[in-house]
């Protein structure tokens, strides 16, 4: 019975190992694949270890630049209309002295003129900033320039459709319209 067993024991060996039985090959190839196979396994692993790395700093570099552009546009935000005010304050000092001339002088011309110049400098403010009157009287009601206020008989057949009044002024800022008129059309 013992040789029996050995006899089994024996082929359920043979059967389980992978050994070479190639004769012509050596096993030392064998081994050189499996370093191989090990080798570029390290390698993808650093590889990929890398393209994470990367990625990481990529999204801690954008994260960076949300942040700065976040605060750059709120301290725009903050100081958007500083240029303007600061050139308006010139005219709130004149507004200031006509306003104490105003009092103090009884001469009504010297008053309306000091009132005229201080509307000719804000004007000139506002001007050099962009900002520029829509011409709308006796011309076509537009309705990507003008408001309708109402609609009146026109007086003749040729004022028909065109504005009449203005009862506000409308105004461009650099050829972009910032604030519609608001018009009388001829009906």
């Amino acid at each position: 019975m013992e040789e029996k067993e050995i006899l089994e024991n024996t082929d359920n060996l043979a059967s389980d190992a992978t050994l070479n039985t190639d004769e012509n090959a050596d096993a030392t190839s064998q081994l050189n694949e499996t370093v191989a196979e090990v080798n570029e396994t390290d390698k993808l692993k650093s590889e990929l270890q890398e393209q994470k790395d990367k990625f990481l700093r990529l999204m801690a570099e954008f994260e960076n630049y949300k942040r700065r552009t976040a605060k750059e546009r709120m301290e725009l935000i903050q100081t958007a209309g500083k240029d303007i005010i600061v050139s308006l304050l010139d005219v709130l000092d004149d507004c200031d002295r006509a306003e104490k001339q105003l009092q103090s002088n009884a001469d009504f011309t010297i008053q309306k003129e000091g009132v005229q110049l201080v509307f000719n400098k804000i004007r000139a403010v506002l001007q050099a900033k962009g900002v520029k009157a829509m011409e709308s009287i006796n011309s076509e009601f537009d309705v990507e320039k003008h408001e309708a206020i109402t609609e009146i008989p026109a007086p003749n057949e040729s004022m028909k459709g065109k504005v009449l009044d203005e009862v506000m002024k409308g105004y461009y800022l650099n050829d972009k319209i910032i604030r519609f008129a608001k018009v009388v059309v001829a009906n």
